[in-house]
């Protein structure tokens, strides 16, 4: 499962509708969700891309504190 945090917004996501398989990076993830979003992959630059021991991959705005 893929987990999107966007534009205020949570979607769970089923790894089959994005068309991903085997070795992942950040950059893979973040231009089929853009693509699934119907957004540029722009929109996603800053996020996070946290690849979870259970599998799981949360995409996420990086967290700024201060």
């Amino acid at each position: 499962m893929i987990h999107v945090r966007y534009n205020g917004q949570s979607y769970d996501i089923n790894r089959q509708n994005l068309r991903l398989n085997g070795n992942l990076s950040a950059q893979a993830v973040k231009q089929a969700v853009a693509q699934y979003l119907e957004v540029g992959t722009n929109q996603l630059q800053n996020y996070v891309v946290d690849f979870r021991p259970s599998g799981d991959i949360i995409v996420r705005p990086e967290a700024v504190y201060g």
